[in-house]
């Protein structure tokens, strides 16, 4: 096997994996059951697309997509950040109120 032969392999089975993961953090943003569950699916689905613009890279050579990767990145945390204040004033809202 060639080193080419197998930098292909590794690629395919990269991206197999990452769309698997994908599906598997899609079927938990859309299952729930709690929104901390939620901003978790969201944010590993975040990383699954940053991983596709790395393979997607190293398999064509566009050095671009990895500029992209990392616009991603950063978009991808301060959304994050925004969700977790969010569900944190929501819990202090519901403690205030004396709701469960």
């Amino acid at each position: 096997m060639t080193s080419a032969a197998f930098l292909d392999w590794s690629i395919y089975i990269t991206f197999v994996m990452v769309m698997l993961s994908l599906a598997i953090a899609f079927i938990r943003l859309a299952k729930g059951p709690s929104l901390a569950d939620r901003v978790v699916a969201l944010d590993m689905m975040t990383v699954s697309i940053i991983a596709v613009c790395g393979v997607t890279a190293v398999a064509t050579g566009v050095g671009a997509l990895l500029d992209v990767a990392l616009v991603l990145a950063l978009v991808g945390f301060l959304a994050t950040v925004a969700l977790a204040r969010f569900a944190e004033r929501r819990d202090s809202r519901k403690k205030e109120s004396g709701h469960d």
